[in-house]
């Protein structure tokens, strides 16, 4: 009778989900699975492709964007506590933007003398056995469990599976002991769980009722507005949305978005900053969005009937929320507003001068936009001067330069609205953020992103500050590793902008403003990060004249389109 190793079963269980890549920093406790890859190399068996990452960070953000792009969560497996530490900053930003990721740590073994194979033989296995390793990812999990026997590793790989790609998706973890993935099994004990019976359960539509409530508030309004921040996450949201809002004359807002939502090209597209509307607002969808303006008091008109429409309405996992909403539906937002467009089409017909209204709407809501692209472009005439160049300029340069389908990745943080506004994208998944608030999350985001999708370029904005915290050695080894070019352009203002901000806004004429000593600035004028591109063979340079940086930014595009990773450092205005 055939006998395996509980490791054995691991990979068939990986193979069942559909997992296809398994990115990795391995350690003392996953012997037996390397055992089991090299053995099912030789036998001519495909198994999930290792993607070694020289750090957690930029695996747990690689698994991560990949499940963005695609929508199939991949697993990550990690090295004990030390690992799962590491990752833990990640599994928040996985965990805010409802990212399906299977964590995955090896346990340091419970047999200290030898008893069973695995046993401890090294000195971390002492000092690598906490109390309670889950307690470090618990507040950013799903679904969490200790794997007890290799007779049920199939099980809980599915239910893992299962939960965190139900809605609201999310993170879960596993922890596997060295012993028991040593473990023999005959294979006739091991038993397989397919999706047809056991897989995850999907967001609804909306009642009939419930559309047509909706509906009928639409196109009633003067004043109707939209907000959302990751509707886009589902790349057929993002169309019904435009015929909604152009059909009701719907001013769309995208409130610190971490998917393009909405085309820019639809004059319906309102821009980022629904509070210049929300006052005039009568009527108000929220849709998949978490904090859609800052709660103020007088911020918003407290007459606006609001209607959240939300793939998690309760936010459950906020111990505090607090924005008003009368009708609140936990749906599928490309299900339910296909829902009310059908409603709203039902019931034209028999409203005279509905369509009219909408079409004054639509010639207010283009001018408004003409106002906000001028601005924008104006904005951009100001290159800056040497070593403080305009970030708005930047980005403006780069988007000339970029394709239509070209992947951008967004961690501007403070220059994120130049990003914004300057950039131009229509597709979906075509703008990629987090949710969270851990900072160095875009490098492994656009690795992750370009594994997902080969053919299209990817291209990382992130500040000086977020450069630091990307762990960028592991980014562009990675890169150079497995050929997953990536350009990343560096916005250098020298420190932590948004510390001095918070600062200001607290004390604004506190004794930090009078001496302008705010503990935010980083390094100094020597300092080139374009030289930790090199280091892993891209293409790496900096810019500090406004002259220069169009044919910089040709050539950091030349190196991409050639399978060359590129670094392109911009010294932007210091904060």
């Amino acid at each position: 009778m055939t006998t395996h190793t509980t490791a054995h079963y691991f990979l068939e269980g990986l193979v069942e989900l559909g997992i296809e890549h398994l990115f990795c920093n391995l350690g003392t406790d996953h012997a037996s699975i390397i055992e089991e890859m090299a053995r099912w190399q030789q036998a001519g068996r495909s198994y999930p492709t290792p993607i070694l990452c020289p750090h957690e960070n930029v695996a747990i953000h690689m698994a991560g964007a990949y499940a963005a792009m695609t929508g199939r969560g991949q697993a990550v497996l990690v090295h004990v506590d030390a690992g799962t530490a590491n990752a833990a900053m990640g599994m928040h930003n996985l965990f805010r933007s409802r990212l399906p990721v299977l964590l995955m740590a090896g346990k340091a073994p419970h047999t200290l003398h030898g008893e069973l194979p695995g046993s401890r033989d090294n000195y971390v296995h002492f000092v690598q056995d906490p109390f309670d390793m889950a307690s470090l990812v618990r507040p950013y999990v799903k679904w969490e469990y200790n794997l007890p026997s290799g007779v049920v590793v199939k099980e809980a790989l599915r239910r893992a599976h299962t939960v965190m790609h139900s809605e609201p998706r999310g993170p879960a973890f596993m922890t596997l002991p060295r012993e028991t993935l040593a473990e023999s099994w005959h294979a006739d004990a091991i038993r397989s769980y397919d999706e047809a019976q056991y897989g995850p359960v999907q967001a609804p539509g909306l009642a009939r009722g419930q559309a047509d409530a909706i509906a009928e508030r639409l196109m009633h309004a003067k004043s109707p507005i939209a907000i959302t921040s990751y509707l886009g996450r589902n790349p057929a949201a993002v169309p019904v949305l435009d015929a909604l809002a152009r059909a009701c004359g719907i001013a769309v807002y995208e409130s610190s978005p971490t998917y393009l939502c909405m085309p820019r090209s639809s004059p319906c597209f309102a821009g980022f900053d629904a509070s210049v509307a929300l006052l005039q607002a009568d009527a108000g969808l929220l849709l998949d969005v978490d904090v859609p303006w800052l709660p103020k008091p007088g911020s918003h008109n407290p007459a606006t009937h609001w209607t959240l429409l939300d793939v998690d309405a309760l936010k459950k996992d906020f111990p505090m929320w607090g924005f008003p909403s009368h009708q609140r539906h936990s749906v599928d937002c490309a299900t339910a507003l296909a829902d009310v467009l059908d409603a709203v089409n039902a019931r034209r017909a028999g409203m005279p001068g509905f369509d009219g209204k909408v079409a004054a709407r639509l010639d207010e809501l283009a001018a408004k936009k003409a106002r906000r692209i001028a601005a924008a472009a104006q904005a951009a005439e100001d290159a800056g001067s040497a070593d403080a160049l305009s970030a708005a300029h930047v980005c403006a340069l780069l988007s000339r330069a970029l394709r239509e389908d070209d992947i951008v990745v967004n961690e501007a943080i403070r220059n994120a609205p130049a990003v914004l506004n300057q950039i131009a994208r229509d597709l979906p998944l075509t703008l990629l953020s987090s949710a969270g608030g851990g900072l160095g999350y875009s490098g492994g985001m656009a690795l992750g992103a370009r594994l997902a999708r080969p053919q299209q370029r990817v291209i990382q904005i992130v500040g000086d500050g977020g450069f630091h915290f990307s762990t960028p050695t592991s980014v562009y080894a990675v890169a150079q590793q497995y050929r997953l070019p990536i350009f990343t352009l560096v916005l250098d203002n020298g420190g932590w902008q948004a510390v001095k901000e918070a600062t200001l806004r607290v004390y604004p004429v506190g004794a930090a403003a009078q001496s302008q000593q705010f503990q935010a600035r980083l390094g100094g004028a020597k300092r080139d990060f374009a030289q930790v591109a090199q280091a892993f063979g891209a293409h790496g340079e900096t810019v500090r004249e406004p002259q220069d940086l169009e044919a910089a930014i040709a050539r950091c595009l030349a190196a991409l389109d050639a399978g060359q990773a590129a670094v392109l450092v911009a010294r932007i205005k210091p904060f």
